[in-house]
C-alpha cells in the first residue's frame, strides 16, 4: 500500500480502533492453545471490556508455532472491521530451532560475517514459521558480571557492540526497506543503557554521564538504526532518575532527532504501566500521556493505552496527532512486511512443518560459530588430546543437553548435541571413548527453591552427592586425563539472574578439589551465561575451555576442539575479574592521576587495592590457540596527519607454531592529552587472519580523524590536536608493539 492509502485507512478508524493498533497481547486472548511463553511479570491485564475490541489489537507476543499463528490471523481477519492483519513478534534472540551460541559468546568470535550468516539462518527459520518481528539484537553494553543478562549482550566494548548490532540487523532484515522473503523485522533493544544497572542488580536504575552515554553506551543502538532496524524497544530502567519509557531526552532528542529513527518504538513488557510503579507518574492516565508524548508506539501487555488513550486523544488534538503518527508507524511496518497483501507471510497452510528448520546447513553454521566462540583460557600443553589418550568425562555437564542458554525459548534441548554425544561422534576417527561419571548435580538440592517457577526444571539426581562423588573418583582414578564439565545452571543467568557472587556452584567446586587430589591432568570446560569468578580454581586445572552456552551443536564443537579438529581462536569480549570487589571492571577505563608504578607496586597512595591485584584474571581480547603467533614491529607511513588525512599502520604477523590457526589482531589507541580525561586504551580496529604453520602476513590498518573523535556535551563529537599512542597486539594488555603519531588541526 502507498503511504496515502495508509493515511486514508487511519482516517477510517475510530479512536478506539486506532489505539488498538498500539496494543500488544499474548495468544491466549484469542483462545489459541499452547501458544504462549510468558516473559516478564505475570499479572491481570485489567482491560475495560466495554471500550476495548479484542479484534482491533495490533500485535501479539511470543506466539511461535506456525499453525497457531495461521489460525489466530485467520480468526482475526474474519472478525476485524478493517482487514488489518496482526503482527506476530517473538523473543528469538540467538536462534529459532537451530540455536547458536549466546550473544556474549558470539562476539568472542570477532567474526561478524559469520554472525550475520547465523542471523540469516535465524530469520529464515522465523519466516518459515510465520513470525514477523524478533526482539533482537540486544546491544546493551555491560561491564558487570553480576547482571544476569550478560548472556544476551555483546560485551563491554562499543566497537564490538557496534559491529554486532550491524551484523545482526543486516542478517535479520536484509538490505532492503521492504523486507524481502526469508527475512523479518529487527527490534534493537533496550534503549538505553539497560546493561549498566547499579550493582549489577536487575531492573536497578542507571546513573551515567552524558559523555559515557555517547562514547560507550549509545553507539551500538545507533549502529542498528543506521543498518535499518525497523523497531526499537525501550528499557525497564531509569536513566539518571527518569524511566527510559517516559524519557523525553532519550526518546525524542536522541532517538527521533539525533538518530533520525523513523520506525516503531515499543515498550518492554509492562514498562508503560511501570512508570507509575517507579513513582514517575501518579496513575495510569498520566503514564499513557507520558508514553505517547515520548513517541512510544506499542504498549506491550498492559491495559494502560487501551483504557486511557482514547479519552486523552478525543480531548486533546495534540494527543490525537501523536496517536495518528504512532498508528501510521505501526501500519507502515505491516506494509513493509507485505502483510496487507499476504497476512500469512511465510506460512504454508497445507503443510505447517514445511520450511527450513534445523537443516544440515543450519547446523553447520551453528557448529562453526560455536567452534569460533569457545575461548581457550589456559593450556599447559595438555590440549589437544591425543586419540589414544585414556580420558574420563566427569561432571554434570558431561551428558547435559540444556546448553542453549536461558533465552532460547523456541529451542528444544532434545535437538542439542551433548558433550558425550559429540565425543562419540569421533569414535570412527580412532579416539578412545571416554568413561563418564556425573560427580554432582549442577546445583545443590538445597538451593533449588530460590529459582522460583524454574525450580521444577532443575534436575536433581536420585543418587546422593556423596555417592556421585565417590563414583567420579573411582572412574577418574583409572584414566590419564579428566575432562571436567562444569558450569552455572541455565537458570542462574538471563533476565532476573543477577548474582552477588557469580562463581561455580559449591558442590561443583568440591568435586573439582576432590579430583585434583588424584594428581591427574584436568581439562576444565565451563558452561555459563557470563564470565564467572574462576580465581579459586584456576591453578587446580591444566587447561580451561570457556564454552559459554554454545547452542545446538555444543557437544560436537567441543569434541572437535578437544581433539584438535578445530583450533580455538576466540578472544574475550568481556573482562574476567579476579573478585567481585573489582566490579565493574573493563579495559577502557579512564586514566587516573595516581596509577600503580611497576617500580613500586605496593606504594600506599596509588590507585590500587590492598588485598587484590588491579589486573583482571583474563583481560578483554584475550584467548589462546593451539599454535603461536609472533608480531613484528609496527610501522607507520607518517608521523602526523591533518583532519582530512590518514595514517597507515602496518604489522607483520607470523604463525610460529606447528598447526594452522586464526589470530585476531587488535589495534588500540590512546589519546595522550585531551580536554577531558580519556581512556587508557580504546579498541579502534581489528583483523581476523588465517595463517598456516610458518606463514606470515602483513596487515595494514588505516587510521582516520573520525576514529580519534570523542563526545563533548558542549561541542558534540570532536577531535583535538595532539599525540596518540598506537598499540597492535594479541589482546588489550599487549603493549609490546606500539607507535606514536600526531593529529594536527588548523
Amino acid at each position: 500500500m502507498r503511504k496515502e492509502e495508509l493515511v486514508q485507512l487511519i482516517g477510517s478508524l475510530t479512536t478506539e480502533e486506532k489505539v488498538g493498533q498500539l496494543i500488544q497481547l499474548t495468544g491466549n486472548f484469542f483462545d489459541a492453545e499452547d501458544t504462549v511463553m510468558e516473559t516478564g511479570p505475570l499479572k491481570k491485564i485489567g482491560f475495560n471490556e466495554e471500550t476495548f475490541d479484542l479484534y482491533s489489537t495490533g500485535s501479539l507476543l511470543n506466539v511461535v508455532e506456525p499453525k497457531n499463528i495461521y489460525d489466530i490471523q485467520k480468526k482475526n481477519l474474519a472478525k476485524t472491521k478493517h482487514n488489518i492483519p496482526l503482527l506476530f513478534m517473538a523473543d528469538v534472540i540467538y536462534g529459532y530451532k537451530t540455536i547458536f551460541p549466546i550473544p556474549i559468546a558470539q562476539t568472542c568470535s570477532w567474526n561478524f560475517d559469520l554472525i550475520e550468516k547465523a542471523a540469516k539462518v535465524m530469520a529464515k527459520e522465523c519466516y518459515d514459521s510465520g513470525i514477523h518481528v524478533t526482539f533482537a539484537p540486544m546491544v546493551d553494553i555491560v561491564r558487570d558480571i553480576r547482571w544476569g543478562r550478560v548472556l544476551e549482550s555483546p560485551g563491554e566494548d562499543p566497537i564490538l557492540a557496534r559491529e554486532y548490532a550491524k551484523s545482526m540487523t543486516k542478517g535479520i532484515q536484509g538490505d532492503e526497506s521492504i523486507l524481502p522473503q526469508d527475512h523479518l523485522a529487527a527490534c534493537v533493544k533496550h534503549f538505553a543503557a539497560y546493561g549498566a544497572p547499579i550493582a549489577g542488580k536487575e531492573y536497578n536504575g542507571v546513573e551515567l554521564s552524558e559523555e559515557a552515554l555517547h562514547n560507550v553506551y549509545l553507539p551500538s543502538y545507533q549502529a542498528a538504526i543506521a543498518a535499518g532496524s525497523k523497531l526499537v524497544m525501550t528499557a525497564f530502567n531509569t536513566l539518571n532518575g527518569v524511566p527510559c519509557t517516559g524519557n523525553k531526552w532519550l526518546n525524542q532528542e536522541i532517538l527521533r532527532e539525533e538518530f533520525q529513527f523513523p520506525g516503531v518504538l515499543i515498550s518492554d513488557y509492562a514498562a508503560i504501566e511501570e512508570l507509575k510503579v517507579h513513582g514517575y507518574t501518579a496513575n495510569d492516565l498520566e503514564s499513557a500521556k507520558m508514553a505517547i508524548e515520548n513517541t512510544v508506539d506499542i504498549d506491550m501487555k498492559t491495559s494502560v493505552y487501551a483504557n486511557h488513550l482514547p479519552a486523552l486523544a478525543n480531548e486533546n488534538p495534540e494527543i490525537m496527532k501523536l496517536l495518528d503518527d504512532s498508528v501510521l508507524r505501526v501500519l507502515e511496518l505491516k506494509n513493509d512486511l507485505g502483510l496487507f497483501e499476504d497476512p500469512y507471510r511465510g506460512l504454508d497452510p497445507l503443510d505447517f512443518s514445511k520450511g527450513k528448520r534445523l537443516t544440515t546447513q543450519h547446523r553447520q553454521t551453528s557448529l562453526q560459530l560455536a567452534e569460533e566462540s569457545v575461548v581457550l583460557l589456559k593450556n599447559e600443553q595438555v590440549l589437544p588430546l591425543k586419540k589414544a589418550e585414556k580420558v574420563a568425562v566427569i561432571g554434570p555437564y558431561g551428558e547435559e543437553k540444556a546448553t542453549i542458554g536461558f533465552w532460547a525459548i523456541t529451542g528444544d534441548t532434545k535437538d542439542t548435541v551433548s558433550l558425550l554425544e559429540g565425543l562419540k561422534q569421533l569414535a570412527d576417527e580412532g579416539i578412545v571413548l571416554p568413561a563418564f561419571a556425573k560427580g554432582c548435580n549442577i546445583l545443590p538440592a538445597s538451593e533449588v527453591d530460590q529459582y522460583d517457577k524454574y525450580s521444577q526444571a532443575i534436575d536433581i539426581d536420585i543418587h546422593s552427592e556423596e555417592t556421585m562423588l565417590e563414583e567420579a573418583i573411582k572412574v577418574a582414578s583409572n584414566v590419564d586425563t579428566i575432562v571436567l564439565a562444569l558450569g552455572e545452571s541455565t537458570y542462574q543467568s538471563g533476565e532476573g539472574g543477577s548474582r552477588t557472587t557469580p562463581c561455580l556452584p559449591k558442590n561443583q567446586v568440591k568435586l573439582l578439589k576432590a579430583l585434583k587430589k588424584l594428581g591427574k591432568k584436568i581439562i576444565l570446560i565451563v558452561y555459563a551465561g557470563r564470565p564467572l569468578l574462576l580465581d579459586e580454581i584456576v591453578e587446580d586445572v591444566a587447561a580451561i575451555l570457556y564454552a559459554w552456552f554454545p547452542g545446538t551443536m555444543s557437544g560436537q564443537a567441543l569434541a572437535n576442539i578437544l581433539y584438535g579438529k578445530a583450533n580455538p581462536c576466540a578472544k574475550l569480549s568481556m573482562t574476567f575479574p579476579r573478585s567481585v570487589g573489582q566490579l565493574p571492571i573493563y579495559y577502557n577505563s579512564g586514566s587516573t592521576g595516581r596509577p600503580v608504578q611497576a617500580s613500586n607496586p605496593n606504594h600506599r597512595f596509588a590507585s590500587r587495592y590492598l588485598d587484590e591485584d588491579n589486573s583482571p584474571l583474563y583481560c578483554f581480547g584475550y584467548g589462546q590457540s593451539y599454535t603461536e603467533f609472533a608480531y613484528g614491529k609496527v610501522e607507520l607511513d607518517k608521523e602526523s596527519m591533518d583532519e582530512n588525512g590518514t595514517i597507515t599502520a602496518s604489522v607483520t604477523v607470523k604463525n610460529t607454531g606447528n598447526c594452522a590457526g586464526k589470530e585476531i589482531v587488535q589495534l588500540y589507541l590512546q589519546d595522550i592529552a585531551a580536554s577531558v580525561v580519556r581512556p587508557v586504551k580504546e579498541l579502534k580496529d581489528f583483523r581476523k587472519v588465517i595463517l598456516d604453520s610458518g606463514e606470515e602476513k602483513t596487515l595494514q590498518f588505516k587510521i582516520t580523524e573520525q576514529q580519534l573523535r570523542f563526545y563533548s556535551p558542549k561541542e558534540g563529537w570532536i577531535s583535538e590536536s595532539g599525540a596518540f599512542n598506537l598499540f597492535i597486539g594479541k589482546d588489550s594488555e599487549d603493549n609490546q608493539q606500539q607507535g606514536r603519531f600526531y593529529l594536527i588541526k588548523n
